[in-house]
């Protein structure tokens, strides 16, 4: 099994390692292994997400992901026969700060005609993971900031929007009719939550590897990074996170999926 233990995560490699027997399916072991994970424990995170994901969505779990054992160094191990779908799920439920996971998740992102009956339920779903992935991250980062010397978390916080939107929040709150008392990030769709998210995570990232204090530079630093991720998104895609399509209320999506 060493093979599954490749430098990028592509197509080919996943098709590979399907299976048929009645229906085709992926080992969650496999599948494990291919995102460079170490163990089923850590691994088991992620497929439990997506189950919970398909109860909420009223697709069939059993049908999707059927519980089996594999032997490894000649012990029984729990496992799961996964169909593509519950693959998908699962992935997009993994960690994403692994490099395959990321990877995988393009590639998967590229399948809409593989789960075509799911895809609008399952393009909310995304943005209500994301959305509270933000959530984790921005208390995380909240945390370090005020360690670090910020004493004013909205003009940090709003640092970072003017950065990456090149205006400031409340400018962006008015553009778009977002109501008072309602978060901005509730009515982004899941390309700019993800901008969003990688915007925070590497703020977080750039204090504690700089060991950047004071909130006057901290304020810097938050508009800095949102620049650059600004910047990366023009060079990638010519877009500007301001263009992009305002959704539903999260709040309102989450009611009914």
């Amino acid at each position: 099994m060493d093979d599954l233990l490749l430098q990028q995560f592509t197509g080919d490699d996943f098709e590979e390692y399907g299976k048929e027997n009645g229906f085709v399916f992926w080992m969650a072991s496999d599948l494990m292994r291919l995102l460079d994970y170490k163990s089923m424990t850590t691994f088991g995170k992620a497929i439990n997400k997506a189950m919970t994901t398909c109860n909420t969505l009223n697709i069939p779990i059993m049908e999707n992901f059927e519980q089996t054992c594999v032997v490894i160094d000649g012990r029984q191990m729990p496992d799961y026969k996964l169909s593509r779908l519950a693959c998908y799920l699962t992935v997009m439920n993994a960690d994403n700060k692994i490099h395959k996971v990321a990877q995988a998740q393009a590639y998967f992102a590229t399948l809409a005609g593989a789960v075509d009956q799911y895809w609008m339920e399952a393009n909310k779903v995304e943005r209500l993971i994301v959305r509270e992935e933000i959530s984790d991250r921005e208390s995380s980062l909240s945390g370090v900031a005020k360690r670090a010397g910020v004493e004013n978390y909205a003009f940090f916080q709003s640092a970072g929007y003017r950065g990456l939107y090149n205006m400031t929040i409340a400018k962006l709150r008015k553009i778009r009719n977002i109501p008072d008392g309602k978060s901005p990030l509730d009515f982004m769709g899941r390309d700019e939550l993800a901008a969003n998210l990688f915007r925070i995570t590497q703020t977080e990232l750039k204090i504690k590897n700089e060991g950047i204090t004071g909130q006057a530079r901290l304020e810097v630093t938050a508009e800095n990074v949102g620049r650059q991720v600004r910047k990366t998104m023009l060079e990638i895609s010519n877009v500007t996170p301001e263009d992009l399509p305002v959704e539903r209320d999260l709040r309102d999506v989450k009611a009914v999926v």
